[in-house]
């Protein structure tokens, strides 16, 4: 994925969670579960992404990105970063944290 079909993506009113993983990585592959839990709880407001950090197509975009560590999650909406995370959470943290960003946009 390049810089700009991520601008595309993220470019809407929704909300977007992008997970930045790797295939070797042991908590990106516990993350895997807790997303999906998460897009089906929250399917009306949020949309998942996830983008492998070792294809060559995402280097620059993790490299603009600063991703450093695996897993790492961004949220963004209307083209801007809301909130960033590493490391891995569980579906009730990840699911607070999105309706707390909801609640935090509303106002």
């Amino acid at each position: 994925m390049t810089i700009s079909d991520l601008k595309s993506l993220t470019a809407g009113e929704g909300f977007v969670l992008v997970d930045f993983y790797a295939q070797w990585c042991g908590p990106c592959k516990a993350m895997h579960p807790v997303l999906d839990r998460v897009q089906e709880q929250l399917s009306s407001l949020v949309d998942i992404i996830r983008i492998d950090v070792d294809r060559p197509e995402n280097a620059a975009l993790a490299a603009h990105l600063r991703i450093h560590a695996v897993p790492t999650l961004i949220l963004f909406r209307e083209g801007r970063i809301l909130w960033r995370s590493s490391g891995v959470m569980s579906v009730q943290e990840l699911v607070n944290e999105l309706k707390r960003q909801e609640r935090l946009e509303i106002y």
